[in-house]
């Protein structure tokens, strides 16, 4: 698909503020309402504008430690990877998990309601998994 400037600057406003109505983001850029949805739908249907969410402040929701952590598998197998990544969203710890390259084969992005909450899930559940080696993490 091609994007012009239209569709660029519409993607730039909803990933500022999802909830901005059509008509507010036709004023900003200068098309009408019906344009807009109709670039919106179309960016959707052709997968680009995947969804739109809602930012949590986690520190008000109470999860006031952030983490980041190298996970190391036993076996680089075919089958140890994706077997990961499902067990992992298990985890509503876990807000993202990406598979990488070098020494580690994810890194995940945690969020805890203290360093007690995250020692716990890291020894009760995430090391716990049975095709993890180790794990590496790093407060942010």
């Amino acid at each position: 698909m091609q994007m012009d400037k239209f569709d660029r600057r519409i993607l730039s406003i909803l990933q500022a503020d999802a909830s901005i109505t059509a008509a507010d983001l036709g004023e900003q850029i200068g098309l009408s309402q019906s344009q807009v949805w109709r670039r919106i739908e179309r960016l959707e249907q052709e997968g680009i504008l995947l969804k739109r969410v809602a930012l949590v402040d986690r520190k008000k929701a109470g999860l006031s430690v952030m983490l980041y952590a190298q996970v190391k598998l036993k076996a680089n197998s075919h089958d140890s990877i994706p077997d990961f990544a499902k067990a992992i969203q298990k985890f509503p710890e876990v807000l993202d998990c990406h598979l990488i390259l070098g020494p580690a084969d994810f890194i995940l992005r945690i969020v805890a309601k203290d360093m007690d909450a995250y020692e716990k899930f890291f020894s009760s559940r995430l090391t716990r998994l049975p095709m993890v080696q180790e794990v590496h993490s790093m407060v942010a």
